[in-house]
């Protein structure tokens, strides 16, 4: 049935869903790679569609900025409408020195400053770590398209403009790979509800060397990361 944020009814999702930050990036990537594209919800804007993938059903949908926007969403989709693999595919600033724009990241566990996994664990400490078989499907996909891909830890951020000086360094000296505002969230949702999640991130800029890519770049190589993650998505 639908829910506080989703119009939609059971069976409208497919099990496997991609969730870009931005909708209107939801509605670039199914109408670019999907056929057969029906728009599954449209409340607040946050618009998710399913359609085909080279035979396979798929959905795409929007999961807002931040771990409370994309852990509502995650959750709703998880028990109410019956999704069992999440993928987040997004941007991230980058932190490793032989990092550059551009590059993709897989985020195989993802620290963060957010309290939400604390809250989860009662008060105790949470791996956040990415499913193995969504994990391994999408470096496998990568391997077979020539894409070459960097696996490791990421920083979910509860804020874009942090007033922690130094926290940067620290986070490159922990061996983080990259800085993004979802990842740990998704995880947790993940874990707490009995789903699959991973994360896979476009560099759009390095924040320790101040270098950024142009838009028309971001979109070449978003693309790029989409086809790898679809093409993953499909054998699972």
């Amino acid at each position: 049935m639908a829910t506080p944020h989703i119009k939609a009814e059971l069976g409208d999702f497919a099990e496997t869903v991609l969730m870009p930050g931005d909708p209107l990036r939801a509605q670039h990537i199914a109408e670019t790679f999907l056929s057969n594209v029906v728009r599954v919800n449209d409340v607040r804007n946050m618009f998710a569609f399913t359609g085909d993938y080279k035979g396979q059903r798929l959905s795409i949908m929007g999961s807002g900025m931040g771990i409370p926007s994309i852990s509502i969403y995650a959750k709703e989709l998880i028990t109410e409408l019956g999704v069992k693999n999440l993928i987040r595919v997004g941007t991230c600033g980058a932190l490793a020195d032989d990092i550059q724009l551009r590059d993709v990241i897989v985020a195989m566990g993802a620290s963060t400053d957010s309290g939400v996994n604390r809250a989860r664990l009662q008060g105790y400490d949470f791996s956040a770590i990415a499913s193995y078989p969504l994990l391994e499907a999408t470096v496998n996909a990568a391997r077979q398209a020539n894409i070459a891909v960097r696996v490791g830890n990421v920083f979910s951020a509860d804020l874009f403009y942090t007033p922690v000086d130094g926290i940067m360094t620290t986070l490159a000296g922990m061996g983080i790979l990259a800085v993004e505002m979802e990842t740990a969230g998704l995880y947790g949702v993940a874990a707490e509800y009995g789903a699959n999640a991973l994360a896979v991130l476009t560099v759009s800029d390095h924040i320790l060397r101040g270098e950024a890519a142009s838009a028309d770049e971001r979109q070449n190589t978003f693309n790029d990361m989409i086809e790898i993650t679809l093409n993953a998505a499909i054998t699972l």
